[in-house]
């Protein structure tokens, strides 16, 4: 019990005087007996001794007896010494003695042996007491047993690591997020995962994507499974995850939730790396692709040629029909043998188009999925990579990190940036051209993907840039390969899919091919 400084021991009548202001009773005194004193430190739930500098012991309470085993007779006039167990090491006896000699309160942990020899662990606050003259003549001692609480903490504090050490041998990366998604815990993996993708936060970048994608999905109060997600890096820093997510409820640790309990949500997020296993689906499903991108291309192969052949057979059959139309207006002719030989021509051209036409081979109804722009964007230019080497040409791939899907048919989109890319590809391998390099990025700007891909070629005339993605039309020097509808279908691919696609008038040097596909077309 602490006195207050404005009251005093009256030595005569040991009773304490209280010569403070009462509120209510201006200058009225208030004495306590020196028995209630006693009686508080003998009743104190905590074991209490007095001790002489020698720390023999000259009074104990009654809780002194409970916590130690020993009688009151028993302690009597024997030194403190009798409680130590003599494991404490020394050096914490060294400090005890030097905090009392510097008239200092000392505080800390003892490891004691009671009567019975069995041992427990005091904590243990020793304070000099100071004469009126200022001299120190006992030293008061209050300690408690907390062997209990100790153990308590010990095995809390083993789970604790036991815990840690299972979550930072897990393999998948672990994050606690509370109700603001703000990182509470996280295990090793998710520190080397946070490394691997630099200055972005794996748990904010996952679940911006996921929400991003389903807006309710952090609403469901069963969490999510399987939500893949990946992130793009230059060269083959290709990362593909998989995500689950589960709500926790965790009480509140603030003093006002102490007797109304209240709890938080937190999201624990799982995060599976399956980079490894999409790669090796991916190796092989490649082997399947370049097998389909090769009977893509004889497809349009065959149905370019048989175009160019229905095209080039237009002309001379409406010649054919045009001179037939004028000598039937003459009419002294309409029985002449010019004319039945020009009627039987246009006959046999417009016979011979139309088995043309039933010749062009007919595409696949392609239905619209979704698509990974980026993912097939890394397709065509490993399917080009025999080309892109054997010319010793470099490719800066800078794919955006994330992509929203493109609702869109797959092959189709292949397809076009395969002819976007065979475009570039031919133009940085002609001759004279001395850097080699072809740049194709991805972004993603006002709910638009757009793919740019540009070359350090000989360019593209500003008269020309229009007029390149017409049929039939191609700036190819004579004897090379194509009649000039890859262009062409270029554009009918773009438009199928409501975007746009257009060569940069102000990009030098070379030609920069940029597609804009809406995201929800």
């Amino acid at each position: 019990m602490a006195i207050d400084p404005e009251k005093k021991i009256n030595a005569e009548t040991d009773v304490v005087v209280d010569h403070s202001v009462d509120k209510n009773n201006n200058n009225q005194s208030h004495e306590l007996p020196m028995e209630v004193f006693f009686q508080a430190v003998e009743h104190a739930p905590v074991a209490i001794s007095i001790t002489d500098l020698h720390a023999n012991i000259l009074y104990s309470n009654l809780a002194f007896h409970q916590v130690t085993g020993y009688e009151s007779d028993e302690v009597f006039g024997k030194n403190e010494s009798i409680l130590s167990n003599h494991t404490t090491p020394r050096l914490v006896y060294h400090a005890l003695w030097g905090r009392l000699r510097q008239k200092k309160i000392w505080s800390g942990v003892l490891v004691n042996r009671r009567k019975d020899q069995s041992r427990y662990l005091a904590e243990l606050m020793v304070a000099p007491v100071e004469a009126e003259n200022g001299e120190v003549n006992h030293y008061l001692g209050m300690h408690r047993d907390v062997t209990e609480v100790h153990s308590l903490q010990q095995r809390l504090s083993n789970q604790n690591k036991l815990l840690e050490l299972v979550l930072n041998q897990t393999p998948a990366a672990l994050a606690l997020l509370d109700e603001d998604h703000n990182l509470v815990l996280s295990n090793k993996s998710y520190q080397t995962l946070c490394q691997q993708l630099g200055a972005v936060e794996p748990a904010e970048a996952i679940l911006d994507i996921l929400v991003a994608e389903q807006p309710d999905l952090l609403n469901n109060e069963d969490g999510f499974a399987n939500k893949e997600v990946s992130f793009e890096g230059s060269g083959d820093d290709q990362s593909y995850f998989s995500c689950f997510g589960n709500w926790i409820d965790a009480g509140m640790e603030g003093a006002e939730n102490f007797f109304e309990q209240t709890t938080g949500k937190h999201l624990l997020l799982v995060i599976n790396d399956i980079t490894r296993l999409r790669h090796r689906q991916q190796e092989t499903q490649m082997n399947a692709l370049r097998v389909l991108m090769a009977e893509e291309e004889l497809l349009e192969g065959l149905q370019e040629a048989f175009n160019g052949a229905i095209h080039q057979l237009q002309g001379p059959v409406n010649l054919i029909d045009a001179a037939v139309t004028m000598i039937k207006r003459r009419e002294e002719d309409k029985d002449s043998a010019l004319l039945k030989a020009l009627e039987e021509a246009r006959y046999a051209g417009i016979s011979a188009l139309e088995g043309l036409r039933d010749l062009v081979p007919a595409r696949p109804v392609e239905k619209k999925i979704p698509v990974n722009l980026n993912q097939l964007l890394r397709e065509v230019i490993s399917i080009s990579s025999n080309r892109i080497l054997a010319n010793g040409i470099v490719i800066d791939w800078k794919p955006a990190m994330h992509l929203p899907s493109l609702i869109g048919q797959e092959q189709r989109l292949r397809s076009l940036f395969k002819k976007l890319l065979d475009n570039a590809i031919d133009a940085v391998s002609a001759r004279g051209i001395k850097v080699r390099e072809i740049c194709i990025s991805t972004r993603w700007e006002n709910q638009n993907l757009i793919v740019d891909i540009a070359d350090t070629g000989e360019g593209i005339a500003p008269e020309l840039m229009i007029k390149v993605f017409e049929p039939f039309y191609s700036s190819k020097p004579k004897g090379k390969i194509g009649r000039g509808m890859g262009l062409s279908q270029v554009q009918d691919i773009v438009n199928d899919h409501l975007g746009t696609v257009h060569f940069d008038r102000d990009y030098r040097p070379g030609a920069l091919a940029r597609v804009t596909l809406p995201v929800s077309p």
